[in-house]
């Protein structure tokens, strides 16, 4: 999956621990794009079996969709602490934190996590 897809699912999984139901226009506003752009990339997500939306247009991720969110929310979390930990403003951190979390190998942010966390990735970041 694309950093793109990753970032929406990730925003659905983020929405969904801030409020009961997440729709389109909540998409919308966390990103700051438009009701189309939303859509289109929801009926990509609905095809491939990432999320689902019921009849009151609710949106959940799937099983397979709530996978790769909750990675890359962890990557985030882990990544930003790290990020902070080293003397960088938490604005900075976030952002960066942003663009590192596609491009790492599992090992190598599995080895970030145990160092920096010092436990053998039991630990909950979210």
């Amino acid at each position: 999956m694309k950093e793109a897809g990753e970032n929406y699912l990730e925003a659905i999984y983020v929405l969904s621990q801030r409020q009961q139901e997440v729709r389109a226009t909540d998409i919308c506003a966390y990103f700051g794009y438009s009701r189309p752009t939303v859509s289109v990339a929801l009926k990509h997500f609905k095809e491939q079996g990432y999320v689902e939306v019921d009849g009151n247009n609710h949106i959940t991720l799937t099983e397979s969709g709530l996978a790769i969110a909750q990675k890359i929310y962890e990557r985030h979390v882990v990544i930003t602490r790290m990020l902070v930990h080293l003397g960088v403003s938490e604005d900075v951190a976030a952002a960066d934190a942003c663009k590192i979390e596609h491009d790492l190998s599992d090992e190598t942010f599995r080895c970030m996590k145990e160092h920096f966390l010092g436990t053998g990735g039991g630990e909950e970041t979210h």
